[in-house]
């Protein structure tokens, strides 16, 4: 049996779904217009260079035709280049605002919370003290990193976890590993500085299948996880006890999204390094473009993807000299973690 209403409460109601559904038209052409973004900048990643070549030369080497020239630099240099771009950074976009959502608390990322810092930390251990090769600094990197992301949580139990007291312990954590990672290099011989200074730094230069098919296996695996706890994320903003009114398992929710989102950020750093701020910047640039309303996990990703394509196209042919990717993100996340820090201590607000 329907109920009709009637008067004021039916205008109410209307109004309701009315903004409901302009919302959800938003979220959509935000979405649409984000992938066409980072496809657009995969093909120009792909064509244009030191030299150039055109769509239909870079679509059959793609397709797997033999074409002269374009076959070696667009297949083997420039292909395996954008698509780690592509995954590294949404990857991190996406690990990022889960964080960020999780813990609401903007500065809740990765970058931030020590997990980045636990993956360089041992990489740095593995190229210069240990002189293992790039498949056994990637398996260490993702250990440190998952390691890490237990010990900050393990850390900041206390009858549940509350944001402010797990990004404080994660920041002095990654103090502490930066410091660890400093010693590392100050006592590297030339040649091992030089690698893992690349790595450390966060690049996509020499970039192979081998590091891309691991990251992108994790991506298609962790990915969807994390998708399908976007509901019980948007949920768990409103704090645990409305969540578990809302019918959500908080801490099982908590710990499986935050298993999902540390092993996407360590296959990400383990392919490409720690690209800074990515994962820092992509969450709230989705939010300002997207809008209050459902999950900003697939518009974050997106960002992040979209992000470390152009960082990495500016810093090899912006400026007279080729600067890693992480470098260029760097660059541009700084500024707005200062920014954020002086706006909620103006507002009077804690971290």
């Amino acid at each position: 049996m329907s109920v009709q209403v009637s008067g004021p409460r039916a205008a109410t109601v209307e109004a309701v779904r009315r903004g409901r559904v302009r919302r959800a038209s938003r979220r959509r052409a935000v979405v649409l217009v984000l992938a066409l973004l980072v496809v657009a900048a995969l093909v120009l990643s792909l064509m244009a260079g030191q030299s150039f070549y055109p769509l239909d030369d870079v679509v059959r080497v793609v397709m797997g035709e033999d074409v002269p020239g374009a076959s070696f630099t667009v297949g083997r240099l420039r292909l395996p280049r954008a698509v780690l771009a592509v995954v590294a950074g949404f990857s991190f976009g996406l690990a990022g605002v889960t964080f960020q959502t999780m813990l609401r608390n903007p500065l809740a990322s990765p970058d931030i919370i020590g997990i980045s810092s636990g993956a360089s930390a041992a990489a740095a251990i593995a190229l210069v003290t240990l002189s293992l090769s790039e498949t056994a600094v990637s398996v260490l990197a993702v250990v440190a990193g998952l390691t890490v992301a237990l010990l900050v949580y393990s850390l900041a139990f206390r009858n549940g976890v509350v944001g402010t007291r797990l990004i404080l312990i994660g920041i002095g954590i990654s103090a502490m590993l930066d410091s660890v990672t400093s010693y590392v290099l100050s006592r590297a011989a030339e040649w091992d500085l030089q690698e893992a200074m690349r790595w450390l730094t966060g690049s996509l230069n020499g970039a192979a299948w081998e590091q891309v098919v691991p990251a992108a296996a994790a991506l298609v695996l962790l990915g969807p996880v994390l998708l399908t706890q976007g509901r019980n994320l948007s949920a768990m903003q409103l704090g645990d006890d409305t969540a578990s009114a809302l019918g959500v398992r908080v801490e099982r929710s908590r710990v499986t999204v935050i298993v999902a989102a540390v092993g996407l950020i360590a296959f990400a750093t383990a392919a490409a390094g720690p690209v800074s701020f990515v994962a820092f910047l992509s969450g709230p640039i989705a939010a300002r473009i997207a809008g209050p309303g459902r999950s900003l996990l697939v518009p974050a990703g997106l960002v992040g993807a979209l992000l470390v394509l152009v960082a990495d196209f500016v810093g090899q042919f912006a400026f007279d000299s080729r600067y890693p990717v992480g470098v260029v993100t760097g660059v541009l996340g700084a500024p707005y973690l200062i920014y954020l820090i002086v706006r909620t201590n103006r507002a009077g607000g804690s971290l």
